[in-house]
């Protein structure tokens, strides 16, 4: 079953409501579980534009303009400290002006630096259900750090979709990889749905040790035509959706990649294809593997799989 925070165009077969399984132990994102709404208000590239710029460098040029100021579009309460874990804040990004709640897992610094993961939730929203499949990685040996963004569970700033909440993401990293006992060389990167897609378009700002993008979105155009009550920026400047398509700039990926995604979900389409051709032709990294599941399903099974790909580098 899809999540509506894919770039993906998987079909769904039946609808459930809203508020189901957000707090609960396998809780994604309420809203991953509406039936998507195809647009056609967009119109969507032929062939995906290929950028001749690393991404970093075109965000450092490019400020999105949002033409609506919204919270992240879904509804969520506030974030209270998790089970065997920890309730910081972190500044987010890119200039820290937005104080943001992330959860961190239980951990005793020392002398012996301890690899991290950084993992970027699905849906617009922070639950307990995605705090509860972090607990391989704890138990695997590694810190944890599980942000929320901005708008999200009633906290400052506004809905960017996909673009600032990268910066978020980055700021998030750094605030990681900042504290005590933690190795900087093993900084890891992963993401499920919506988390997917940022973990793709972090990995291409700056370098972690390795990504574990799961059933990402690439496209951001066809996400947009799917949900076009989520569009808050000029939708008429096609750069707005390049910059949220991390198929458009391939070759910035700038580090060892694995793409997850579910048997029950699309196979990996032309998009994907298109985006792990344009990674391997600068001599970066990158493969895929479908693991048993449908959208949110997957998820268990693909953190234990991030676990033997980080492992091949920590």
């Amino acid at each position: 079953m899809p999540d509506k925070c894919s770039l993906s165009s998987d079909v769904v077969s039946r609808p459930i409501t809203r508020r189901t399984l957000l707090a609960g132990a396998a809780g994604f994102s309420a809203s991953a579980f509406l039936v998507p709404q195809a647009h056609a208000s967009l119109t969507m590239p032929a062939t995906m534009p290929l950028e001749d710029i690393d991404y970093a460098a075109a965000r450092r040029r490019f400020r999105t303009h949002l033409l609506r100021k919204i919270s992240a579009p879904e509804k969520s309460s506030p974030l209270g400290t998790p089970q065997n874990g920890v309730r910081v804040t972190y500044p987010g990004g890119p200039n820290g002006s937005i104080e943001l709640v992330a959860w961190l897992s239980n951990y005793t610094p020392s002398k012996t630096l301890k690899p991290a993961v950084l993992f970027l939730h699905g849906g617009n929203a922070t639950g307990d259900g995605h705090w509860a499949l972090m607990k391989p990685y704890w138990e695997a040996g590694f810190v944890v750090l599980l942000p929320s963004f901005r708008g999200e569970n009633g906290q400052k700033g506004n809905y960017s979709g996909f673009y600032d909440e990268t910066s978020d993401a980055l700021a998030a990293a750094s605030y990681l990889e900042n504290l005590p006992g933690i190795d900087q060389d093993r900084l890891f990167l992963a993401g499920h749905s919506n988390g997917g897609t940022l973990t793709l378009l972090a990995s291409m700002t700056r370098k972690f040790r390795a990504a574990v993008p799961m059933s990402a979105g690439v496209n951001s155009w066809r996400y947009f035509n799917r949900y076009s009550d989520e569009l808050c920026f000029d939708d008429g400047n096609p750069q707005e959706f390049i910059m949220r398509s991390s198929v458009c700039f391939g070759p910035s990926l700038k580090c060892p990649t694995l793409l997850l995604r579910g048997t029950e979900e699309r196979p990996f389409d032309a998009d994907h294809k298109l985006l792990m051709e344009r990674v391997r032709s600068a001599g970066m990294q990158i493969d895929h593997k479908l693991l048993p599941g449908n959208h949110n399903g997957v998820v268990p099974g693909a953190v234990v799989e991030s676990i033997r790909f980080f492992n091949q580098f920590a």
